[in-house]
């Protein structure tokens, strides 16, 4: 039996005064951590009903004794009270009336019953216990809200007399009027605008107290409040003497807890000296704005001069800035072109006279001009975010290995290079690209060591957070690999640092470089969808970082050059679209060398003929950008009719193909111009020979 103190309403009463009944009632309840208390006698069992009793368990030979203190203990509950019984019976064959008369006499003191008949389970008498307990607990949740109720009543009572205190002391006319238009309650203001005492205004109508024509002024306002719409405006309200007033008057709607409208509250102040100053400053204005209309023209005609000046001014920054690009662009196409054109000269007039010496050295010469202006078409659309790209998941430590003999044989015997890296992270990036840059990079840093000095190749990761992003509006949050290439050389001046990534601007002597290696890593880096950074000082070197982007899926291995790939393209047949005739008249006569029976056309519509045909074709090898409909969209159609069809793309500069990932779908490739003839010998093989064609 326990004996400390228990929660109210969880103990359990236990009357059974026979044998062993009280204490294998007992075991069960301590089986289940059920307080409870046995009581021998109904005296005991009367003393300890209070507020801690959940239930009482009582038997029917605990009844036969007098009952009147249990009766008198339990008409003493407070009204929220009714301690549940559980009354367990056994028949009796030598008293059969037994249990039936202790029923009546238990039933006579309380409501709250439940009788169980002997023998039972434990489980019944459990269950029948905790239901009792929760029937209890119910009681003692309507007594705490009860109370709740009881203390909301008194503080609502005293709200509403300190909202009467507050209400009267504003120097606001505050009232409420019901639906009906009775005025439901009225503040000490109502004395002063009304010149008479709320008790005389609570209970009449609006009309009774303002009159006819006040009802009329105001009754528009008033339905607009009832009908569920905050209501305001200003109104004429004057004195009893006849001195001015101004009255802005703001009708609140109140709903129900239906939600329906029954009122609306009435808020009234004095704004004589507002609408005064309001006149005055209409007053003010108007003899202002004359004087404004003969400013404001004279500013126009002002305004207008300023603005043909500026135009004048941006449109000669314009044609600066684009004389400085195609003077940068011509000079160097320029250059190469004269190599070109004379290289191909020398050998013409070499044939002309039967003379074939020196006609390889010139054809050499020719080659690599056209090589050094491809590489400056590349850099043009690197800069400007145009150049095709396949950007893959790579090694970016294996490729900067990659690089190191090129890199040694490049820069100096008086400078040290030294390779630190120190992350295993691969990055999204085209690997042709990064290693252009990279070399870019390096032959800048060697350039700016004329005396020799420390090359440094640095690999590292960082993650971008908001902060750094919020002084720095051209990058973006993430984890990025970062490749940093920094010298020990002169290092640049911040003006200079202001205009590195701008097209054609070097600091080298003239012819000693195009100015489009640093724009090139710049556009490179955010078409990657990273950013690059420079940090120089006078006499301190330069540090340039190339930020690219975390990659996520497998790296892909390094490419290694290799020898173009052996085609046979006897008894296939390839559909070219080219519009351009030069191009289309050598992509054919490779095919043909190569043993493939070409099938040409200039636009897309001839091509879709052929593709609708019988004609069988193992491969279409197409421009991007054709007029009509780009090699893309042919593409598309070419795959409706052939669903298997290999497709290989070549393009000299197309904004839609400048990520090969999304670009390209399953056994498509691509190639961008110019292009050996070797290389696209080479990639007409690999597609030939890897995937189904039809």
């Amino acid at each position: 039996m326990p004996n400390r103190r228990v929660p109210e309403g969880s103990c359990v009463l236990v009357a059974a005064p026979y044998g062993s009944d009280a204490a294998n009632i007992g075991r069960l309840l301590d089986g289940r951590s059920q307080p409870w208390r046995a009581c021998s006698t109904l005296q005991a069992l009367a003393e300890h009903l209070n507020e801690h009793t959940g239930v009482v368990l009582v038997t029917d030979e605990a009844l036969r004794g007098d009952l009147s203190p249990l009766r008198k203990a339990l008409e003493q509950q407070p009204e929220w009270s009714d301690t549940p019984f559980i009354l367990l019976v056994a028949r009796n064959t030598r008293q059969p009336n037994g249990p039936e008369l202790a029923r009546l006499a238990l039933g006579d003191l309380t409501t709250n019953l439940i009788v169980l008949e002997r023998p039972l389970s434990s489980v019944s008498l459990l269950s029948a216990v905790e239901t009792a307990l929760r029937a209890r607990a119910r009681q003692f949740d309507l007594r705490d809200r009860l109370a709740e109720l009881s203390a909301s009543q008194v503080a609502l009572t005293a709200s509403e007399a300190e909202v009467r205190l507050i209400a009267d002391a504003l120097p606001v006319l505050i009232g409420f009027i019901d639906k009906d238009l009775i005025y439901r309650f009225a503040n000490k203001a109502y004395s002063d605008w009304f010149y008479k005492e709320p008790a005389e205004v609570i209970g009449r109508s609006v009309g009774e107290i303002v009159g006819a024509e006040g009802l009329a002024a105001r009754r528009p306002a008033m339905e607009k409040a009832l009908a569920g719409e905050a209501a305001h405006f200003i109104l004429a309200w004057p004195h009893a003497d006849g001195r001015r007033r101004d009255a802005d008057i703001r009708y609140l709607p109140r709903r129900d807890a239906n939600g329906l409208v029954d009122g609306f509250h009435v808020f009234v102040a004095d704004v004589t000296d507002h609408v005064q100053g309001e006149e005055m400053l209409r007053l003010t204005a108007r003899a202002l704005e004359h004087r404004v209309q003969e400013r404001t023209a004279a500013l126009e005609a002002e305004m207008e001069r300023r603005t043909g000046v500026e135009a004048a001014l941006r449109q000669s920054q314009k044609m600066e800035a684009v004389g400085q690009l195609t003077g940068g662009i011509a000079h160097d196409f320029n250059n190469m072109l004269t190599g070109v054109i004379g290289a191909l000269d020398m050998i013409k007039r070499r044939r002309a006279a039967g003379r074939d010496q020196d006609v390889d050295r010139y054809m050499e010469t020719a080659l690599t001009s056209a090589h050094r202006a491809a590489g400056l078409t590349h850099r043009l659309l690197a800069f400007s975010r145009r150049q095709s790209l396949d950007p893959k998941a790579l090694d970016v430590n294996a490729l900067v290995l990659s690089l190191e003999d090129l890199i040694q044989r490049t820069v100096s015997e008086q400078i040290t290079v030294d390779f630190q890296l120190s992350t295993d992270a691969p990055a999204v990036a085209d690997a042709n690209q990064l290693e252009s840059a990279i070399l870019n990079l390096s032959i800048n840093a060697r350039d700016a060591m004329p005396d020799g000095g420390r090359l440094v190749i640095e690999t590292s990761t960082v993650d971008i957070d908001a902060r750094y992003v919020d002084t720095r509006p051209d990058t973006r949050p993430g984890k990025y690999v970062v490749i940093a290439v920094s010298d020990t050389g002169v290092g640049m001046a911040p003006e200079v640092l202001d205009k590195v990534f701008d097209p054609f601007f070097t600091t080298k002597p003239i012819g000693q470089g195009t100015g489009l290696g640093l724009s090139m890593v710049y556009g490179f880096a955010k078409q990657s969808g990273g950013h690059v950074r420079i940090h120089s000082q006078p006499g301190q070197g330069a540090s340039v970082k190339i930020f690219l982007p975390l990659a996520e899926d497998e790296v892909a291995p390094i490419s290694q050059a290799r020898a173009p790939a052996a085609a046979d393209g006897a008894g296939r047949t390839v559909l070219l679209v080219e519009d351009e005739s030069a191009v289309r008249s050598l992509v054919r006569e490779v095919l043909e060398e190569l043993g493939y029976r070409a099938i040409e056309v200039a636009e897309p519509q001839s091509a879709i003929t052929v593709l609708n045909s019988a004609e069988p074709i193992h491969l279409m090898i197409s421009d991007v950008g054709l007029p009509g409909m780009n090699g893309r969209q042919l593409a598309e159609v070419a795959r409706d009719a052939r669903p298997d069809l290999a497709i290989l793309f070549i393009t000299g500069y197309a904004e839609n193909a400048a990520i090969r990932a999304g670009f390209l779908g399953s056994n498509m490739q691509m190639i961008s111009k110019p292009f050996s003839l070797d290389v696209l010998a080479a990639k007409i093989g690999e597609m030939m020979t890897s995937g189904p064609t039809r």
